[in-house]
């Protein structure tokens, strides 16, 4: 019988983050279960990676109040960090072009086994723990649908010569070694074509299903929306546009249900600006 999805539930209210110039984001509202699939929709600029990084205890929070797992940001955002992991973030957790993926694969499985267990497990025999980290390895490539030996070069193929979902594949794959309960994803339909963005959300929908909860910023939910938390960064189309902006400004999300508990709003021009200055304070120039 399956054990109960040991995704971690996320909850805010009025939740927000503020640079220097303005708000990243603010007025964010969620309501997702355990092995929920939460998609993030904004344009570019409109805080959705700020959301992102709030949500997994990277960024500290300004406004409101939000819960993973259980544990409240920004108070526990240390423990949040510690059951969660991100995947795609430009700046943040990327990958480097120069290694191939068998490095890659290496390096984070040796981080997890330095790091991420107990010092009992340390102390173990190293054909033993050489053991469980293959295991870990050849679950989470599974679980992300990449097969090494499909690649051109097999497990030395280089990043830079990843296809972009591969690429996607890869760092979901990285992110789940470490077993977190919430899987964070940026840009997860990127310059992707119809059938690879059909592709991507497929590979979230699985691991959602299978009891990781899922967050992935996109520019453009799933067609099929059943079963999906959809949050909403930026202006909402069904209101003015604020002065000094133009009609391609951030009030292009698609409009959802008054009564939708997951829609954030912005109403000041200020909100682009924010959002670059809380991602610098994170690290992301």
């Amino acid at each position: 019988m399956d054990s109960t999805p040991h995704g971690a539930a996320v909850a805010a209210t009025g939740f927000g983050v503020k640079g220097p110039r303005g708000w990243a984001f603010r007025d964010i509202d969620i309501t997702a279960g355990p092995g929920s699939l939460i998609a993030v929709q904004g344009p570019s600029g409109s805080g959705r990676t700020c959301l992102l990084l709030a949500l997994t205890g990277r960024m500290k929070s300004a406004a409101g109040t939000a819960e993973v797992g259980g544990l409240p940001l920004p108070k526990k955002r240390a423990a949040v960090r510690s059951v969660t992991a991100l995947a795609h973030v430009p700046g943040v957790a990327e990958l480097d072009p120069a290694l191939t993926v068998g490095e890659h694969l290496r390096e984070r499985a040796l981080l997890q086994g330095r790091f991420g267990g107990s010092l009992r497990a340390l102390l173990r025999p190293r054909h033993e723990r050489r053991t469980e980290a293959r295991a870990l390895v050849d679950s989470a490539l599974a679980a992300a649908g990449l097969d090494p030996e499909a690649l051109p070069k097999g497990i030395r193929t280089s990043v830079r010569d990843l296809e972009r979902l591969e690429a996607l594949r890869l760092s979901v794959a990285l992110a789940l070694i470490g077993g977190p309960r919430l899987l964070a994803v940026d840009d997860t339909d990127l310059k992707l074509s119809d059938d690879e963005r059909a592709a991507a959300w497929a590979l979230l929908r699985g691991l959602a299903a299978a009891g990781t909860t899922v967050l992935a910023v996109c520019s453009e939910p799933p067609e099929d929306g059943e079963g999906v938390v959809l949050v909403h960064t930026g202006a909402r189309p069904d209101r003015h546009t604020p002065k000094g902006t133009s009609g391609d400004s951030p009030a292009t999300t698609e409009d959802t249900d008054e009564h939708d508990s997951t829609a954030g709003e912005h109403d000041g021009p200020d909100d682009e600006e924010g959002a670059a200055d809380a991602l610098a304070e994170a690290g992301r120039a």
